[in-house]
């Protein structure tokens, strides 16, 4: 058999099932349980922890957002929901079955960051491969196929050599290749990393597509954006821990309450800088002074200190605070660091 990707990067689980109108197997058909829930799940390398009783639950046509630094436990957690990874304690269980069970296997399918595609085969070709890995034929197969074409907006490139292709082309192949046999539940990697800007709208309007025909999300990304417009909940993962869950606006009014961000550009962004934005209860991040403030009217106050301390502000932006600010709250780093 011709091997040149690691296949093996999708879960390959024979089913035969789908969402719109395709009929479920008896074997699996999912129950009317959570999607996924994650009770007390802890996982340690050695020395190093890195899940610490980690508790979730993921509602049903939703897009859960997993969101965390470098480190935190992100990939292990995801690693260990697609059965990648044995936790040492805790469970996870999908629509209600062991998360090892064929049933939880069955119904879960997993688009990892890193293409795991046949750059010799054809779009077509790749589809019949992992349609086949999942245990699709005849009839069945090909209309999997045609759907997958059309939704990762690639039937008129059915027949095209991969390796033809662009970066976000295969990136959308990639998607479909993971989902080829319709699962219920969706893990979706980074799925836009590397994509131009029309590939990445595509790939929005793919999951919103999923989530209209039933499937429930889970969605890794490392652009705030894309969560704050597609993710209706939102886990933060950092050391091993949740350390903040619920939709955006909960998240925000969470760690600020009504406060407003304030951001201002200074032309000298030296220690004097650094050390009057401390005294003002701040910070200074790339020569832009950072704020948190109950009315907007204290921005005066900003103002006359920094004159008062020799600064010259050369720009001043009022927000009320995003995803952003409560990220880099909560953790200290930027979500991309």
């Amino acid at each position: 058999m011709i091997r040149e990707a690691d296949a093996d990067h999708h879960v390959f689980v024979p089913t035969d099932c789908g969402w719109a109108g395709v009929a479920a197997p008896e074997a699996w058909v999912v129950s009317d349980t959570l999607p996924l829930k994650i009770d007390s799940l802890s996982k340690r390398f050695d020395s190093i922890t890195a899940l610490a009783g980690v508790s979730l639950e993921v509602r049903e046509q939703t897009c859960f957002g997993l969101l965390g630094p470098n480190g935190a436990g992100k990939s292990t957690l995801i690693r260990s929901i697609v059965g990648r990874v044995r936790p040492d304690g805790g469970s996870i269980t999908l629509f209600g079955a062991p998360v090892k069970s064929s049933a939880a296997k069955a119904a879960i399918g997993w688009v990892p960051q890193d293409l795991a595609l046949y750059p010799r085969l054809t779009c077509r070709e790749n589809l019949q491969a992992f349609g086949r890995y999942q245990g699709l034929a005849g009839k069945a197969l090909n209309n999997a196929i045609a759907w997958c074409l059309e939704w990762a907006g690639l039937a008129d490139r059915a027949d095209a050599i991969v390796m033809t292709l662009s970066g976000g082309m295969r990136r959308r192949l990639n998607l479909a290749a993971g989902i080829v046999h319709r699962p219920h539940l969706v893990l979706l990697d980074e799925p836009t990393v590397g994509v131009d800007p029309q590939s990445r709208n595509r790939i929005f309007d793919m999951v919103a597509d999923l989530r209209k025909d039933g499937a429930t999300v889970i969605y890794t990304t490392h652009y705030m954006e894309e969560a704050e417009r597609l993710c209706d909940r939102i886990a933060i993962l950092d050391h091993a821990h949740v350390i903040a869950l619920g939709t955006k606006d909960e998240l925000i009014t969470q760690s600020f309450g009504t406060r407003y961000d304030v951001r201002m550009h200074l032309t000298d962004g030296g220690p004097a800088a650094e050390a009057w934005a401390a005294t003002q209860g701040g910070g200074l991040r790339a020569g832009v002074a950072q704020f948190s403030i109950a009315r907007p009217i204290e921005i005066a106050a900003l103002l006359q200190t920094a004159e008062a301390a020799g600064l010259d502000v050369a720009d001043v932006t009022l927000r009320r605070p995003n995803l952003e600010s409560v990220f880099l709250h909560l953790t200290g780093r930027e979500l991309r660091q």
